[in-house]
């Protein structure tokens, strides 16, 4: 919870001084107020199901669940860019990426789509190897309906 309050608080602070980050430093902050705690309570309530090692690869940043997490913040950042701009919110991934690269918003959405490729290239070829119960991977939010 004191991650994501201070995740927060670095959006609350980027909106009041009309900052746009870098996208690395965006996307660290936004993958964390995404659904990273929402993965983390849904573990949690899977009780005996899920292990200490279940916890530990979500904590010890795994590839696939950051995988995961990227997803959902790209896809989320994709579709909502052009009413989020119109509301004044924070920048998207979207924004960040155009301001830091001189982009447009086609180059841009290229690019997001192949950032979406790799995360599930990362997922894939961790899934070969994985230790956790696979169905807890079922549990981690990929994108809002």
């Amino acid at each position: 919870m004191k991650v994501l309050v201070r995740a927060y608080f670095e959006e609350a602070k980027w909106l009041h001084q009309n900052y746009t980050p870098k996208m690395d430093e965006y996307m660290s902050v936004a993958l964390t107020t995404s659904y990273f705690l929402l993965s983390v309570v849904s573990f949690v309530g899977m009780a005996d199901i899920v292990t200490k090692d279940s916890l530990d690869w979500i904590f010890n940043d795994s590839k696939s669940f950051h995988a995961l997490l990227l997803l959902g913040r790209l896809i989320d950042d994709m579709k909502s860019h052009k009413f989020e701009q119109k509301r004044g919110r924070i920048a998207s991934a979207v924004e960040c990426y155009m301001t830091e690269h001189g982009a447009t918003e086609e180059e841009t959405t290229i690019e997001c789509t192949k950032q979406l490729n790799d995360a599930w290239n990362d997922i894939n070829e961790e899934w070969l190897i994985l230790t956790i119960p696979r169905h807890l991977l079922l549990r981690i939010p990929r994108h809002h309906s």
